[in-house]
């Protein structure tokens, strides 16, 4: 098994009873899977969903952008996707659901998985 996360975002994670996995593919892409995360009850076609995080090289200097969601989310109401959330990317050999949603606020020394993690609650919370 691959580690690669930082002990303070390893220890967060933990503290918090949140189940995640570390996986490094053989292109040397890193990923944290979350999860399954409880959803919102009622908003989503189903009740809890993984959450994949990319972290780039540099992280937790540089900053997670986008995440993924399996299996892929449909808003209950109109059964259609959240906007900007509607492109599928590969990764350890799973189709994940891409959210568009970019972090021009990062700081460096400051922020970690704690700071991805609530940007992840808040677009899935506002989603429509």
């Amino acid at each position: 098994m691959a580690t690669f996360l930082p002990s303070a975002c390893r220890r967060y994670l933990e503290e918090r009873g949140i189940v995640f996995r570390e996986v490094l593919e053989p292109n040397g892409q890193r990923g944290l899977v979350l999860g399954p995360l409880p959803l919102p009850a009622g908003k989503f076609t189903a009740p809890a969903a993984e959450v994949l995080i990319l972290l780039p090289p540099g992280y937790p200097d540089a900053p997670p952008d986008m995440f993924y969601t399996d299996p892929w989310l449909k808003l209950v109401r109109g059964n259609r996707d959240p906007k900007a959330a509607s492109v599928p990317m590969s990764f350890d050999d799973k189709t994940w659901q891409r959210w568009s949603r970019h972090n021009n606020a990062w700081r460096p020394g400051k922020d970690g998985i704690w700071t991805m993690l609530k940007r992840i609650e808040t677009a899935i919370a506002e989603a429509q």
